[in-house]
């Protein structure tokens, strides 16, 4: 089952991740200072909450399964995969402060809980973490990687917010554009392919590794879309669910799963190893067919 798959995951990562929630080692000069402890404290507090609350952690599973079915061991993959997680919860509370969500993992956002200043903060030291993480893992590929994987989805959520509320439709082709970047690359392709530059596959198998993730990812994105309309149309985002229907979306994501397992099935033969690829496998209809 790929909840026990995504859960799986969460036992080897967060203790990873746990690992750098916390203050580095400052210099004599600036060491902290025991009167300023219930500042610091409260500092760590905001800066945990997204992390403890763990989302799916679907991000960090693919991360995990495509380079255990490649085969190849690294001890540096349970940091990736934690550096892709940590990654997920700075992007969003960043997000929710945009989308003025209220929302997040059952809980109120975390500006709801702590004002939108302190809420940018923790985005920002949760981002520095994770670059610290990256950092860890002495890899200029990785690095390279998290850095244009990062810019498309900066970019896809610019172009989303500069369209939110000024357009009335969208062409597939727009849709696209920005589902692409948030969605297809950052929570799909991007993924995959740190857990198979991890794993040393080579250019060509990582473009068909991202080939399937590109039409993965695009099934991902319409998904949320359709699971998200009400709250989307309120927050006025401008989806295909929400302008040509959810029908229309739900066709769109069947034709873009199907065109994900064909790829998965004839080009990526060579994520062979088992268990990691029947679960690969599990994930396509999850993508599909979730309901959160």
């Amino acid at each position: 089952m790929i909840q026990q798959t995504l859960e799986e995951t969460k036992k080897l990562v967060w203790p990873e991740i746990k690992k750098y929630l916390k203050d580095p080692t400052y210099p004599k000069q600036f060491a902290l200072s025991t009167k300023y402890k219930k500042e610091i404290d409260l500092y760590w507090k905001i800066n945990r909450e997204y992390p403890e609350r763990m989302g799916k952690y679907l991000r960090p599973t693919l991360v995990l399964l495509v380079a255990k079915a490649i085969g190849i061991k690294n001890k540096n993959l349970i940091k990736v995969a934690g550096a892709m997680q940590i990654s997920e919860e700075w992007i969003l509370i960043h997000d929710d402060i945009e989308d003025k969500s209220e929302k997040r993992r059952g809980k109120p956002t975390l500006h709801k809980l702590y004002g939108q200043e302190l809420a940018i903060n923790a985005g920002d030291a949760l981002q520095m973490i994770m670059w610290k993480i990256i950092n860890d893992i002495n890899s200029k590929k990785i690095s390279n990687e998290f850095y244009e994987m990062l810019m498309r989805t900066a970019l896809g959520q610019s172009v989303e917010q500069i369209w939110t509320n000024k357009r009335e439709n969208l062409t597939d082709s727009q849709y696209f554009f920005v589902a692409d970047s948030k969605s297809a690359y950052y929570s799909i392709a991007g993924p995959m392919r740190l857990g198979a530059i991890i794993a040393n596959a080579s250019q060509k198998q990582l473009d068909k590794i991202t080939d399937f993730g590109l039409h993965l990812g695009r099934c991902f994105q319409l998904v949320d879309d359709i699971l998200d309309v009400d709250q989307d149309k309120k927050e006025g985002k401008t989806t295909l669910a929400n302008t040509k229907g959810v029908e229309y979306a739900k066709k769109l994501a069947q034709k873009e799963k199907g065109k994900a397992r064909e790829i998965f099935d004839k080009n990526l033969k060579f994520l062979s190893c088992e268990p990691a690829r029947t679960k690969l496998k599990e994930l396509i209809d999850f993508i599909l067919e979730r309901k959160y």
